[in-house]
């Protein structure tokens, strides 16, 4: 992931949500398949809240029997009656509405969760390329603030748009049945009403697509700042990470005030409007009464029923805002949903065990490019042709930014070869289905990735279901971890905290090459494992490492000489290429780069990989 939250213009998630004529209404279509399932107690519930709502309006007619009936006639007990019908009205409006809140509740919770599990689902399935180009604040705000506007879009606005709009149009019908001189003045704001919703709409849509991605750059900012807090203590970087924060924070609450002002601006124009036209018709209304062409209980009813739809009208500004805020987190959630999963295979299968060619791990002329890399930046690798023979460890030595951790991601598929193939005994890995080839492999990386569980379940994510206590403890012991997880708290039980922090470098590496042999794996790739090892314990770890090698087909990146000792043969990787192959001894005969890298000493005048290698191309 990207170490510092993308620009807004330079985010991957930019490009189609800032587009202007997009339809909101379309893009909130693509929730379907998850509403289909809750669709009959979502229909129920607006069914419920339009009853509600239009029970509003027969308050008017009350008023108007009140006024030429009881009132009229000075009848105390037809006015008492009156208020009694009133109150039953007011009684049984707040019952439904109640009862509507009651049947969304749990469904639209489940559509939620529904969401978010499927959005994990898929992150789990994306290439590692994606990661590489996505910040994690990004990913995380999509799976928890857009998901909660979606949630009460699906609550709240999506029935009250349609609620509001049958509560308008059967009040208009009331008060143009009441007398339909009044009612056409009432009718003159929503032309421009009309207007100015869609003016809004689309400039909203687009200020608060900016805001929700600017959430995510914040919460990429806060994620990092967390997790290397080490690193801003120890350099005393506190006060510099603070004004990024404050920067994106700052940025943030611009564009929330700019959301602000146009919601203002909706809200000013949608409540002075009718209001203008409900005086005009009070002011016309009035005459009439005065001229006998009009009774005083008609008026009452029919500004009582113009007085019922404010709320309907006036709250179509934040229901169009909350809807547009709803869409963008909709068309951000689908941005990753419609992201291209890892391939199955990436040709035509074949049978298992299908062997075309000799046992071990083969590599015939494979290269490798970054999917992000221009057209004209050299490949990372390029015509790689190694052969590790079956039940051999071969160590592959090179200089940073050689290639050796993009080689050895190849092979458990972590990225795609770009060309040429991966045969593992004589079947090419790319007809392989993943889930069956990862059974097959095995890795440990350089830097040791722990979860917050507790050491035997991390440990024991590298076996085969049903694995148990004699597989992790043997696992321990070969990594030489028994010792100190035995000296934990609650031993293999012990919970390692996040990322596994509340452990020394070592102890995660020695954890996660448990982790790597637990499973008894027939390939083992292993991305120098020993580099956070003290010597004593290094050692150990070699002459246990030596047992488990002897079982396996095996690559290790190796740095030092004691590493490269655990091997049979040795592969030198320069210049994204394989530049000798032999033993540790051979390669300090023969070759002066080899015999370079492993003497530790500076050379004046030589050129070292990483400066003679491609720019762009370094290890990942």
């Amino acid at each position: 992931m990207p170490e510092k939250p993308l620009p807004p213009e330079e985010s991957p998630a930019d490009s189609p949500a800032t587009a202007p004529d997009r339809s909101a209404v379309r893009v909130l279509l693509r929730l379907w398949p998850y509403v289909r399932p809750v669709r009959a107690r979502l229909f129920t519930a607006a069914l419920v809240a339009i009853v509600a709502s239009c029970l509003s309006l027969v308050i008017p007619l009350v008023l108007k029997w009140m006024v030429d009936g009881p009132v009229a006639d000075r009848d105390p007990g037809g006015v008492w009656l009156g208020a009694l019908y009133l109150l039953l009205l007011g009684i049984t409006e707040a019952v439904l509405f109640g009862y509507r809140r009651w049947l969304v509740a749990r469904p639209l919770s489940g559509v939620e969760a529904r969401m978010r599990a499927d959005l994990y689902r898929r992150l789990q399935r994306l290439p590692i390329a994606f990661h590489d180009r996505w910040a994690s604040g990004q990913l995380l705000s999509r799976g928890t603030t857009d998901l909660m506007l979606v949630r009460m879009f699906l609550a709240f606005p999506l029935t009250f748009l349609l609620v509001n709009a049958v509560t308008i149009l059967a009040g208009y019908v009331l008060l143009l049945a009441q007398d339909w001189s009044l009612g056409l003045v009432l009718l003159t704001p929503v032309v421009p009403l009309v207007i100015v919703c869609s003016l809004f709409e689309g400039r909203y849509g687009v200020v608060a697509r900016r805001a929700q991605d600017q959430v995510g750059d914040l919460t990429t900012v806060v994620e990092e700042s967390v997790l290397g807090i080490r690193i801003v203590k120890g350099f005393g970087r506190h006060r510099s990470q603070a004004r990024a924060f404050k920067a994106l924070a700052e940025l943030l609450r611009g564009t929330e005030l700019t959301k602000a002002r146009l919601l203002a601006m909706i809200w000013a124009v949608i409540t002075v409007v009718p209001e203008l036209a409900i005086g005009a018709a009070l002011v016309l209304g009035t005459v009439q009464v005065a001229d006998g062409d009009l009774t005083a209980g008609t008026l009452v009813a029919f500004l009582s029923t113009a007085l019922a739809l404010r709320w309907p009208v006036e709250s179509i500004g934040f229901l169009l805002a909350m809807s547009q805020e709803a869409a963008t987190a909709t068309e951000r959630y689908f941005e990753v949903m419609d992201a291209e999963e890892e391939p199955e295979t990436t040709g035509s299968a074949t049978a298992p065990g299908a062997e075309d060619g000799p046992g071990g791990v083969r590599f015939e002329g494979v290269s490798f490019r970054y999917p992000d890399a221009s057209e004209d930046t050299p490949p990372v690798l390029e015509g790689i042709d190694l052969h590790i023979r079956p039940g051999e460890t071969l160590a592959l030595v090179g200089g940073t930014g050689s290639g050796k951790t993009t080689l050895t991601a190849l092979v458990p598929r972590l990225h795609e070869a770009t060309g040429g193939r991966i045969l593992l005994d004589g079947e090419d890995i790319a007809l392989m289905e993943r889930e069956r080839l990862r059974t097959l492999v095995s890795v440990a990386f350089e830097e040791p990735t722990l979860f917050s569980a507790s050491v035997g379940e991390n440990v024991l994510m590298g076996a085969e279901a049903g694995a148990g206590e004699p597989e992790l403890r043997r696992a321990l012991g070969l990594a030489q971890a028994d010792g100190f997880v035995d000296r934990l708290p609650e031993g293999a039980a012990t919970q390692v905290g996040e990322q596994g922090l509340s452990l020394s470098g070592g102890q995660r590496q020695r954890l996660a090459l448990a982790r790597a042999v637990v499973g008894r794996p027939r390939f083992l790739v292993l991305d120098d494992p020993l580099s956070a090892l003290d010597v004593h314990t290094e050692a150990r770890v070699e002459a246990a490492l030596r047992d488990v090698l002897r079982e396996t087909t095996a690559l290790v990146v190796a740095h030092r000489p004691s590493t490269v000792m655990l091997a049979d043969r040795v592969a030198l990787l320069s210049r994204g290429r394989i530049a000798a192959v032999g033993t540790h001894q051979e390669l300090l005969r023969s070759n002066e780069e080899y015999a370079w890298l492993m003497s530790g000493e500076d050379r004046a005048g030589h050129t070292s990989t990483d400066e003679a290698g491609t720019e762009g191309n370094e290890d990942r």
